[in-house]
């Protein structure tokens, strides 16, 4: 089996313990304002954490919602898991089914293999750089995914935060001429669709969470054909601080160039 289908099945299995929460009441704490944080966060953080381990033993595992001086050594591993056990917390409190299970994985400087699972959508998408990317529908069936071959700055279908839509964003959306937004929740989605040819790209210039927030959807929108770098054009540095703060754009790559000539653009204005 290949590591790629290893993490799929590990989330998978943690997608069960996600929705065994999901489908009853449960309560919500928080780690600060606006931040919350559930049951289904510790329970499929702490599986997903041990699968790991036991696959690759050694191998640094950056996760959400485990103590930081777990892995505070990660910069010196050759390879590097991060893991948000559900990405989109404040959806899966909604209980709007737009959160998911993200495993990714860092080798060198490169987000090279990274799985999503949204399990109330019944939907997975999985990648990695050697073999391409691919989602799974709710019957099991595979198809092989890419980005889309959009190359026209108009019209370009753009891909938006709904939880998170600050005024840098919203400017930001405002700047791109003739753009078709749709707000999604879980960061981890928002690139499935980039992924898949859904939309064109994923905006979130400014703060945009930690890096397990982006290291998984990195590696699927990459390997299926887009790119991913910061809102500045540099390639996300996971062996540097966990913070986004110089945000996230995700793209089919052809648009690349122009979205970061509109972000910019912002920066200036601001």
């Amino acid at each position: 089996m290949t590591l790629v289908e290893e993490l799929l099945a590990i989330a998978n299995e943690a997608a069960l313990l996600v929705m065994e929460v999901y489908n009853r009441p449960f309560e919500v704490d928080f780690k600060g304002p606006n931040d919350p944080v559930t049951e289904a966060d510790r329970r499929a953080n702490q599986f997903i954490c041990e699968r790991l381990a036991a696959l690759c033993p050694g191998a640094p595992i950056v996760a959400e919602e485990s103590d930081p001086l777990s892995f505070r050594e990660f910069r010196q591993g050759e390879r590097i898991f991060f893991v948000d056990p559900v990405d989109g917390t404040r959806e899966f409190v909604q209980k709007n089914g737009q959160f998911a299970v993200m495993i990714g994985m860092v080798e060198g400087t490169r987000a090279t293999c990274g799985v999503i699972v949204a399990p109330a959508l019944q939907q997975a998408w999985a990648g990695d750089l050697e073999h391409g990317a691919f989602e799974v529908d709710a019957q099991g069936k595979r198809k092989t995914i890419r980005t889309s071959d959009h190359t026209e700055a108009r019209g370009i279908r753009i891909v938006a935060s709904r939880s998170h839509r600050t005024p840098t964003v919203q400017a930001a959306l405002d700047a791109i001429e003739g753009a078709n937004v749709s707000a999604l929740g879980s960061a981890g989605l928002k690139g499935t669709w980039v992924a898949s040819g859904r939309a064109e790209a994923y905006v979130a210039p400014g703060a945009a969470g930690q890096r397990w927030d982006c290291c998984a959807l990195d590696a699927i929108v990459t390997a299926a054909g887009g790119r991913v770098t910061d809102a500045w054009g540099d390639p996300i540095d996971y062996r540097a601080g966990l913070i986004n703060d110089r945000g996230i754009l995700a793209s089919n790559g052809h648009l690349h160039g122009s979205l970061l000539e509109q972000l910019a653009k912002i920066r200036g204005a601001g």
